[in-house]
């Protein structure tokens, strides 16, 4: 894997969970509004590190942390995925992975293997407008076949939608229902236009307000188990 980020300790990354937070670069998307645009994008002005030392801070910090969240960019494009995780599950350690769903077929090797313990997978838009939001052409049958995967098995986990109203419309959230229906949790992350993102032409954008963020919770929520804002 290249891993050109880690943060020995994050309290906001896994929920309930004091963790690490490890971030592999590269992605299969590219959404106009993310803000990990040299990670992405696989900038060589960010430093790679060494895995072995960072699996050796994370044995050093295993009494002090819980967890370790496997974030990105998209960590299951690296086939070594699996071998990095058990290295932490070996320290008794609990795993989380971020991921966009565009490699089902990594997930289920790693829910086959039990080496996830919680999955948060982004839901970028309704099935028709995907495209729309991530920039690249790709078969969007995976991310539903993702879904069904992580709603089938028995690992913890949330789904999320970054809530930016120039990609992803009041009827995309109501198409979003329809197809997460029955998830345990959804998380509408509000839109932040800041310096960094893959296109800053987005910093002018409007962002739904408090109101309007908690009218599409409202609608949600007959859809989900639980339903929640992230500002």
């Amino acid at each position: 894997m290249i891993i050109k980020g880690f943060q020995p300790t994050t309290l906001l990354d896994y929920p309930g969970h004091i963790s690490a937070l490890v971030f592999t670069a590269g992605c299969t998307f590219r959404c106009p509004f993310c803000y990990n645009k040299s990670l992405v994008e696989n900038s060589p002005d960010l430093e790679e590190l060494d895995e072995k030392k960072i699996l050796d801070l994370i044995k050093r910090r295993s009494k002090l942390i819980e967890g370790v969240v496997i974030s990105g960019g998209e960590p299951t494009m690296y086939k070594d995925l699996p071998d990095f995780i058990k290295k932490i599950k070996e320290l008794g350690l609990k795993v989380k992975l971020d991921t966009n769903g565009t490699n089902p077929e990594m997930l289920k090797s790693l829910i086959d293997q039990n080496l996830l313990d919680f999955i948060a997978m982004d839901i970028k838009n309704s099935p028709k407008h995907y495209e729309q939001t991530t920039k690249v052409k790709f078969d969007v049958e995976k991310i539903k076949k993702s879904v069904e995967m992580i709603m089938k098995s028995k690992v913890d986990y949330e789904f999320r939608t970054t809530a930016a109203p120039c990609f992803i419309s009041r009827d995309d959230f109501i198409e979003i229902c329809k197809w997460l229906d029955g998830a345990k949790k959804y998380c509408l992350q509000q839109f932040r236009p800041v310096q960094g993102m893959i296109d800053d032409s987005l910093l002018d954008e409007r962002t739904y307000s408090e109101d309007e963020l908690k009218d599409i919770k409202d609608m949600l929520k007959p859809y989900f188990e639980k339903v929640e804002i992230r500002v």
